[in-house]
């Protein structure tokens, strides 16, 4: 018992409750258990029955290693622990042995002194650990810990199911790369290397894999952590998955970017309608007028000869117009598998005569992807547009060879095509390459439809063409589809 009946009536009078174990007898005062709301009937003053009844899941098996360490090593311990009352409620205590206590007031017996928790911090604390894991839940955000001196990297739990790893999963800071998509790696490594070696903190949005390979896109936040000789010694922060967010975002710039493409073809159909139209009219006007000025037969036959150029320059232009039009009307037809080896074989054989007299060379490389889903007209129209370019803008110095190749970059399809000609001044012409009766060679037949044509065909299935070229060295047109 305590060492005098003072101090059993102070700790009485004061509502503290005590734990005693001596000689193999545990002993709880009345104190502790009517506080608790239990009648000493009701319960049962053993270690088990506390363990598996009273105390919160949360405190046991901390609680249950300093009970043993006291009983059996003599260790003093403190520690706040959650213990339920006969209404199922939980009442925080503090938990305090003799060296943790202001005073000495027991003998040699091992005691346990129960203190009720009335200041409210550790509560607060509860309550704010309780909101973080609501609000991380429902953010799916988790925290991450990369120490730099244990060499380790530390995740919470909301990490690990945003990552899809299990719960005793441990995180690998050797092989941490392996959490980031393959194109990412490099700026995942910019951001911690910058952070580690001058501090700087970083708040980006990466692109990450789970343990199921599935890709995502995170939102990663970090800072350093420093010792007291402010040394960096690890970065601490939050990965918050914003995938939906992401590709939302992504999907409104793309649906922004072809309306802006739609509004520039409609821009370019408004052009064409508005001035070439009305140039191909005019002049057929002015010739019927100078008809009909004229007297003499002679003179009108051979106006009557210029009316059939104009009409003829008139319906290449209608043609023209209505190419443009069908590739909007035909992006519903339905997709079917097409073949890059077959499709080529066609575009080959009806230019055939033109790739021999040119002495052309054509390399194909198709064994990466072999086939998509596509409009079979339109791959065929693509094909034809770019080989036959090639073909028109070699260099004059020596004969065309034209490299056609297939391949699979950021999981999406690529068709690349390369040739060996005169090259184009991106500088000069870069923004203009695919504008309608656009040319940048001196050549006759040149008529500046082909490349539109192609690049309207590309994003009305939201595919996307991209060109690089050097003047005098060639030209390469990748499309991804």
């Amino acid at each position: 018992m305590v060492k005098n009946e003072l101090f059993k009536n102070v700790i009485d009078n004061l509502d503290i409750g005590y734990w005693e174990l001596k000689n193999n007898t545990s002993y709880w005062s009345s104190a502790f258990i009517t506080s608790l709301g239990y009648k000493p009937s009701e319960i049962a003053t053993k270690l088990d029955y506390f363990l598996e009844q009273l105390i919160h899941k949360n405190d046991k098996a901390l609680f249950r290693d300093n009970f043993f360490s006291l009983v059996e090593n003599n260790i003093d311990f403190k520690q706040n622990i959650l213990i339920k009352k006969k209404n199922n409620e939980f009442k925080e205590y503090i938990c305090k042995t003799n060296f943790t206590l202001p005073i000495n007031i027991h003998d040699n017996s091992k005691v346990i002194f129960f203190f009720e928790n009335k200041i409210k911090t550790s509560s607060k604390v509860k309550d704010y650990n309780f909101y973080y894991r609501e609000s991380a839940e429902m953010t799916s955000t988790g925290s991450w810990y990369v120490d730099f001196l244990e060499q380790k990297s530390y995740w919470d739990k909301e990490t690990r199911r945003i990552m899809e790893y299990p719960e005793d999963y441990i995180p690998s800071l050797k092989y941490s790369s392996q959490y980031y998509a393959e194109e990412h790696h490099q700026l995942a490594a910019d951001l911690f290397f910058k952070c580690a070696m001058t501090g700087a903190p970083f708040n980006t949005e990466i692109k990450m894999v789970t343990a199921n390979k599935r890709l995502f896109w995170a939102r990663a936040i970090g800072k350093p952590v420093y010792n007291n000789e402010q040394d960096i010694i690890g970065i601490r922060g939050v990965f918050q998955d914003i995938d939906e967010e992401k590709l939302k975002t992504l999907n409104l710039q793309k649906t922004s970017d072809i309306i802006a493409s739609q509004n520039s073809r409609l821009f370019n159909f408004a052009h064409i309608v508005s001035h070439n139209l009305r140039s191909h009219t005019s002049n057929l006007s002015l010739i019927v007028q100078l008809i009909e000025d004229l007297k003499s037969v002679e003179e009108k036959l051979e106006l009557i000869g210029s009316i059939k150029d104009i009409s003829e320059s008139l319906n290449t232009t209608i043609e023209h117009l209505n190419d443009i039009v069908t590739i909007q009307t035909k992006t519903n037809q339905n997709k079917t598998i097409v073949s890059f080896e077959n499709t080529l074989q066609i575009v080959l054989k009806s230019i055939k005569h033109i790739i021999m007299k040119s002495n052309t060379k054509i390399d194909v490389n198709f064994s990466e992807v072999q086939s998509i889903k596509y409009i079979p007209a339109y791959m065929e129209s693509i094909l034809l547009n770019l080989v036959t370019n090639a073909i028109k803008y070699k260099h004059k110095n020596r004969d065309a060879i034209i490299k056609l190749k297939t391949y699979i970059e950021n999981n999406k399809t690529i068709l690349e095509v390369t040739d060996n000609g005169q090259g184009i001044d991106m500088d000069r012409f870069g923004k203009k390459l695919f504008g309608m009766y656009n040319t940048f060679h001196y050549n006759e037949d040149a008529v500046g439809i082909g490349l539109f044509i192609t690049k309207n065909q590309i994003e009305s299935l939201n595919g996307e063409i991209f060109v690089e070229s050097e003047v005098g060295k060639g030209t390469t047109f990748k499309i991804q589809f």
